[in-house]
């Protein structure tokens, strides 16, 4: 289904019906891990690995979502959102990833579902941010050709149930982080560290992710499919030849290792090269599939050096010292996301959402009258908003804006220890607390819409 303009009364500046929302993914708020017929999800096995996770912490309670989720749509009412991203938990779905079906996830989803509607909020589904079941991991993951059947047949489940009611959805968040960390640098789950698995682990990701849109397709009426990638622009540390390299090759993992087969139909050279045994006939055909609009995370460039000792020689640079933070607290360059936005509607010619966008720290919390003023967190909205409608003043087609997160939650390898939300969760009470930032970005609606 091709992008439509939504009908809204928006200010000169931003195009017609542009959608601003939040997002949040399963495992980092959902908790209930082991509730209602749930299965585990690598992500469980990570978090009871030692070192797994460094606070040692896990996804097991997080934000409660699964009991609070009526809460939490309500916060979204208040804060003013026209749309809310979440993710579907595959193993609270199917609990070992294939076979049967567990009646009370799926219930779960529809009552989210129906609520978010009821509240007028429009539901964006994200169909996989991560969290494979473990049962499939153990017949190979993502290293295992299979792996692209078993989406496809998780696909037709959640089209099925949900497609009455939700348009929009995703196939995958972040496909070039989850297979980079999980089967190449040992920081996310499963933990595997071998080129040949990374390789699969790509092509095999990218053929699910053409499956799902194929399915989506054809079960869905009227729907609406995207991609979400993490694209960042990739410096090298200094300027040493072998650090040039180095940042040639990640930016081909990081940035075009999945967009460029699934829109342009082939791999970048360096990776077409060492990937071409695991290509069969036809293949590149079934990733290359018509979508409807491109999902960009982005929070800043990355920084690449040589490293040896690593899967593909290349490990994450030092950011210079003198890089420009914005009294946020850590490097900043809006610049470059003005720049991706432009880039992304030159190179891929998709309507671009921007499906994460945030900024997270280790020092919120309430103050003496029980106030959390994050004040980083908002000078980092403002000036990104403002790289954002200088990038569509210059020509870029963006849609919409989505806020990376909705909640506090369990940021993966560094536990709970950075804080994204614009709601403040107490993890052992569940009490939350609206920051500052929800009353900026709330108000920021309201003028965007001049309401």
């Amino acid at each position: 289904m091709a992008e439509r303009p939504r009908e809204t009364s928006d200010r000169p500046g931003l195009p017609p019906g542009f959608l601003w929302g939040v997002s949040t993914s399963a495992y980092q708020i959902e908790g209930a891990a082991a509730e209602d017929g749930r299965g585990p999800s690598i992500w469980d096995t990570r978090c009871r690995m030692k070192g797994g996770v460094g606070d040692g912490s896990t996804g097991d309670v997080s934000c409660d979502h699964y009991h609070r989720y009526a809460e939490d749509i309500g916060l979204m009412k208040a804060i003013g959102v026209d749309a809310y991203r979440f993710s579907l938990s595959w193993p609270r779905l199917l609990p070992t990833g294939k076979g049967p079906v567990n009646p009370a996830g799926l219930d779960f989803y529809d009552r989210l579902i129906d609520g978010l509607l009821n509240a007028g909020i429009e539901p964006w589904a994200t169909l996989y941010h991560w969290d494979l079941p473990q049962g499939l991991d153990d017949l190979g993951g993502w290293t295992n050709r299979d792996s692209a059947g078993w989406f496809a047949d998780y696909a037709v489940l959640v089209a099925r149930r949900y497609g009455d009611r939700v348009k929009h959805f995703a196939t995958f968040n972040e496909f070039s982080v989850f297979t980079l960390f999980g089967y190449a640098i040992d920081w996310a789950a499963p933990g595997v560290t071998d080129r040949a698995a990374h390789l699969k682990a790509i092509h095999h990701v990218n053929l699910a992710h053409g499956a799902g849109v194929d399915v989506l397709r054809s079960l869905v009426p009227d729907v609406s499919i995207g991609a979400i990638h993490n694209r960042q622009l990739v410096l090298p540390e200094g300027d040493k030849p072998e650090n040039r390299a180095a940042a040639a090759l990640l930016d081909e993992h990081w940035n075009r290792a999945f967009p460029d087969p699934q829109l342009l139909g082939c791999y970048p050279p360096q990776i077409a090269e060492a990937i071409a045994p695991y290509v069969a006939a036809g293949d590149m055909a079934r990733i290359c599939r018509p979508i409807d609009w491109f999902g960009l995370n982005h929070y800043g460039p990355i920084f690449a050096k040589a490293d040896p000792t690593k899967t593909w020689g290349f490990g994450w640079g030092e950011t210079p010292a003198d890089a420009p933070d914005h009294g946020v607290g850590w490097p900043i360059f809006p610049e470059v996301f003005r720049d991706e936005l432009l880039e992304l509607t030159r190179r891929y010619g998709l309507p671009v959402y921007i499906t994460e966008n945030g900024c997270g720290g280790d020092r919120d919390a309430p103050d003496a009258d029980g106030r959390v003023i994050d004040g980083h967190r908002i000078r980092y909205l403002e000036v990104y908003h403002q790289a954002m409608r200088d990038a569509i003043a210059a020509g870029a087609d963006v849609r919409g804006y989505f806020v990376w997160s909705l909640l506090d939650n369990f940021e993966w390898g560094s536990g709970y220890g950075q804080r994204f939300g614009l709601v403040y969760v107490d993890f052992p009470t569940q009490k939350r607390i609206p920051k500052a930032s929800a009353g900026w970005y709330g108000d920021l609606i309201r003028k965007e819409r001049g309401t």
